[in-house]
């Protein structure tokens, strides 16, 4: 099987496909073409961008490189966790940035040294892309988790505030929020794996297929990275929400609602 190399006059051409976003954006007045264009120039730019410093990094190979790349990898993926969302509060970076980073380094952890057994663990050719790709559907996880579990609070005042009154404990005033909130973020996940494979094939799966690999191989890895996923988003959303929990509400059981200020 022969790979077909890309140049850039592909390139090129693929990119004229998004002027159809624009044409329907003029024709059904949506006004997105200014973030269409935005969108596709940060594609363009942060692709190439991490093709060179990827190309760097498998060069040298080495835990000094690697450590530092997928770090600020997951510390991006925080920041984009917590720029999301109708509301934010004191602590909202600091707890996306935590859930991301110990559920999708815990569960990409459990897939290099028990699963794949790679050796060493910091090989970018493995460790990159698999991080990568769990941060990725995490990060959405942790940003749907915390948002709906600040609007739930802030749409159920009154029952909160009422179960609170009639001496129930905070977890029992936030407990049904919280497993929206939680079912919210695992959503997509559980979606993607449903029709995965009938309807969808998977970057990594195509990914593999496009190079050479046989199909058979690239399905034993794409289930192995589906269940890293599916464990990273249910980890991160529990963490998030339990982490908002912890903020929105006082060790006297008191509701704080003047905490939630609205996105600008």
């Amino acid at each position: 099987m022969n790979y077909q190399s890309l140049s850039y006059a592909d390139l090129a051409i693929a990119s004229t496909l998004i002027l159809i976003n624009g044409v329907l954006s003029l024709l059904l007045k949506l006004q997105l073409e200014r973030q269409l264009l935005l969108a596709a120039v940060r594609t363009v730019v942060q692709l190439l961008a991490i093709g060179y410093v990827l190309g760097w990094v498998f060069h040298f190979a080495q835990w000094y490189v690697v450590l530092p790349l997928v770090l600020a990898m997951t510390l991006v993926a925080g920041h984009a966790a917590a720029g999301r969302g109708k509301h934010r509060h004191h602590g909202l970076l600091t707890d996306s940035v935590v859930s991301v980073w110990l559920s999708s380094w815990l569960v990409t952890a459990v897939g290099l040294f028990v699963v794949l057994r790679i050796r060493p663990w910091y090989e970018p050719q493995y460790a990159i892309p698999i991080l990568g790709m769990i941060l990725g559907n995490t990060l959405t996880a942790v940003s749907l988790g915390i948002d709906r579990m600040t609007r739930e609070l802030s749409s159920s005042r009154a029952v909160v505030d009422m179960i609170l009154a009639l001496g129930g404990t905070r977890w029992e005033a936030a407990r049904a929020a919280a497993a929206q909130a939680v079912k919210a973020g695992m959503m997509p996940t559980l979606n993607q794996m449903t029709v995965v494979g009938i309807v969808s094939l998977p970057g990594m799966m195509t990914g593999q297929i496009l190079a050479g690999q046989s199909p058979a191989e690239a399905v034993r890895y794409q289930i192995v990275i589906m269940f890293l996923i599916a464990a990273a988003s249910a980890l991160g959303t529990v963490c998030a929400v339990l982490l908002t929990f912890n903020r929105l509400f006082s060790p006297a059981h008191q509701f704080m609602l003047h905490k939630l200020s609205p996105r600008p």
